[in-house]
């Protein structure tokens, strides 16, 4: 068994010891979305050393204890641990919408950025997609609050037609938005999906420019 099975192992351990992965990100401190994605049955990534200190600190295990494999955790069965999953393709980092903003190459993120989240491979991203987490109401009720979007920012204008979903960045505004886009002869409008929302069709003004189409969804359950 290598080192990344030997930690998660472990983890599984230390998560049904308290009853679920919720109670385990609540003694680590940390949010069960982000938690999930190391600790869940169906992993996405693996745990680094950063998370592995604190995990054993939150226990009150010595140094390098999730390193180490325990009797315990030989008999998996009994443990209900499981392997983790492969996946094929590339994690996908989830930034903030202020840096959606600016973001259309790899280069625009500056070196040494850190991600705190990770969504499963989607190839509709393309080779500098990136995912967003949904704030506010103006998209229901296909998108809530919480779920994470996939962005592609590499596209053509041109191929962009009426009821494609994408992040606009306007200038004097500190954070990019998420809309509908509805194309006519002579200009582009933004429209939320909600049909409750005050604002309804809103023109794409000049000193705003599209920075990416939105391809997929990520929702936890």
């Amino acid at each position: 068994m290598d080192s990344k099975s030997i930690r998660y192992q472990n983890t599984r351990l230390l998560v049904e010891q308290v009853g679920g992965v919720s109670s385990f990100a609540d003694k680590i401190g940390k949010g069960q979305s982000q938690t999930s994605q190391f600790a869940g049955t169906n992993p996405i990534k693996g745990i680094g050393n950063k998370v592995a200190r604190e995990i054993e600190e939150a226990f009150d295990k010595p140094h390098g204890w999730l390193d180490l494999l325990h009797e315990e955790n030989l008999d998996s069965k009994d443990a209900n641990v499981s392997e983790p999953i492969p996946l094929i393709g590339k994690l996908v980092p989830v930034i903030s919408w202020v840096q959606a903003g600016s973001w259309t190459t790899v280069e625009a993120v500056p070196a040494g950025t850190q991600f705190e989240e990770w969504l499963p491979p989607n190839p509709k991203c393309g080779k500098h997609g990136y995912g967003l987490e949904v704030s506010g109401e103006s998209m229901l009720p296909d998108f809530r609050p919480g779920d994470k979007i996939y962005v592609n920012p590499d596209f053509q204008v041109n191929d962009l037609k009426t009821g494609d979903l994408v992040i606009v960045s306007c200038e004097g505004d500190k954070a990019a938005t998420f809309k509908k886009l509805i194309v006519e002869t002579d200009n582009m409008y933004l429209q939320p999906l909600n049909p409750e929302w005050s604002e309804k069709a809103i023109a794409l003004e000049d000193g705003c420019k599209l920075v990416g189409k939105v391809v997929g969804l990520y929702r936890d359950v």
